[in-house]
C-alpha cells in the first residue's frame, strides 16, 4: 500500500514539474520520495537553483515561507497548513521591537526557525550550524538572540567575548531532554558516545561528545570510528543512522524525542497537495519578504 502511495507520487511530481523537499525529522515514508533531505535552511538553499518551477515542503510552516523568501518566482506549498513550529511561533514581531527599544545597542540575532515576519525586524539570522561562527564575526559585542535560549546559551558559552542577552524561548521537543534522562541512556549504553542537538538543555549539552545540527551530527556519526551513539535530537534522525551505518548501533537518547509537528505530515498529505486537494500555497507580500530576506542575506555574508 505504502509503496503504491509512493509510486504514485513519484508520477505526479514529474508529471506536475514539483521539486519535493523533506526535512530530516520526516517519517522514512516521506523521505523516500523527496528530492531533497536535510535542515530547514539547506532545503531552502536548494530550492534556489531546482529546475521545477513548484516546489512541495514536507516540513513546518516557516520552512515553507523560508523557501518563497529566497525563491519567489517558484509556487511554494506546505504539504500539510496545521504544521507549525512552536519555537519559531512563540515570539512575534511586536514583542521583539518591545525588547529592541529597550535595548537599542544590542544586534538581534535570529535563529532560521523564526517567521518571516519576526525576521523583517532581525539583523542576521543564523542556523545551529553556523551561529557561533556568525556571531563571533558580528561588530557589535552586545547580541540579543532570539527565539531558543539553550542555542543562545551554547553560542554564549563559544563566545565569551561578547554580551548575551537571551529570552525565554526554544524547542519545547528538544529542551524536556532532562540530564537524568541522558545519564540513565549513558548508563545503559556506557560504550557509546553522546551526540546532542545545542538546543538541548546546558546540563545535557555538557556531557556531549559532539554537539551539532542535525546535519552535523549525522556526518560525524557517519564518518567517526566508533560504532555506537546516544543521539540527543528528533528520534528519525536515530532511525536514518540505522538505515544509513547498518554495522553501527544508534540509541535515541530519550523515546519523548518526538516532534508532533513534523509528524503531523504523513504521505497521504503529500499525495494530497500533489493531486490539490490537501496543502497550503505560501504567499507574501513583495515588501515583507524584502524585509525578510534582509537578515539572511547579513548571514550569508558573515557565513
Amino acid at each position: 500500500m505504502i509503496k503504491d502511495i509512493q509510486n504514485e507520487i513519484l508520477k505526479l511530481k514529474k508529471e506536475k514539474d514539483v521539486c519535493i523537499l523533506a526535512h530530516s525529522y520526516m517519517a522514512q515514508e516521506i523521505k523516500e520520495i523527496a528530492d531533497f533531505t536535510g535542515d530547514s535552511y539547506a532545503l531552502a538553499v536548494k530550492s534556489v537553483n531546482v529546475p521545477q518551477k513548484t516546489v512541495l515542503m514536507c516540513g513546518v510552516r516557516f520552512m515553507a515561507e523560508t523557501v518563497k523568501i529566497l525563491a519567489p518566482e517558484k509556487t511554494v506549498l506546505l504539504s500539510n497548513p496545521v504544521a507549525g513550529c512552536p519555537m519559531a511561533e512563540q515570539m512575534d514581531k511586536e514583542a521583539i521591537q518591545i525588547v529592541k527599544d529597550k535595548y537599542p545597542d544590542y544586534t538581534v540575532v535570529a535563529y532560521i526557525n523564526t517567521t518571516a515576519d519576526l525576521k523583517t525586524i532581525c539583523d542576521v539570522c543564523v542556523t545551529s550550524s553556523s551561529a557561533v561562527k556568525i556571531c563571533k564575526k558580528i561588530e557589535s559585542d552586545k547580541i540579543l538572540f532570539i527565539p531558543d535560549c539553550n542555542l543562545g546559551a551554547y553560542v554564549a558559552g563559544q563566545v565569551p567575548e561578547k554580551e548575551f542577552k537571551l529570552l525565554q524561548g526554544g524547542c519545547p521537543t528538544h529542551a524536556k531532554i532532562s540530564e537524568k534522562k541522558l545519564l540513565e541512556a549513558m548508563e545503559k549504553h556506557p560504550n557509546a558516545q553522546v551526540l546532542v542537538h545545542p538546543e538541548c538543555q546546558p546540563d545535557v549539552v555538557k556531557h556531549a561528545d559532539f554537539v551539532g545540527s542535525t546535519s552535523g551530527i549525522m556526518d560525524y556519526a557517519k564518518e567517526s570510528s566508533h560504532n555506537e551513539f546516544i543521539i540527543g535530537t528528533e528520534i528519525s534522525i536515530a532511525e536514518e543512522l540505522q538505515y544509513a551505518c547498518p554495522d553501527k548501533k544508534f540509541y535515541p537518547m530519550s523515546m519523548d524525542l518526538i516532534c508532533p509537528n513534523m509528524k503531523s505530515t504523513t504521505l497521504m498529505d503529500v499525495y494530497g497537495c500533489l493531486m490539490g486537494t490537501f496543502g497550503e500555497e505560501i504567499t507574501m507580500d513583495e515588501e515583507k519578504r524584502l524585509a525578510a530576506k534582509k537578515c539572511i542575506d547579513e548571514m550569508i555574508r558573515l557565513g
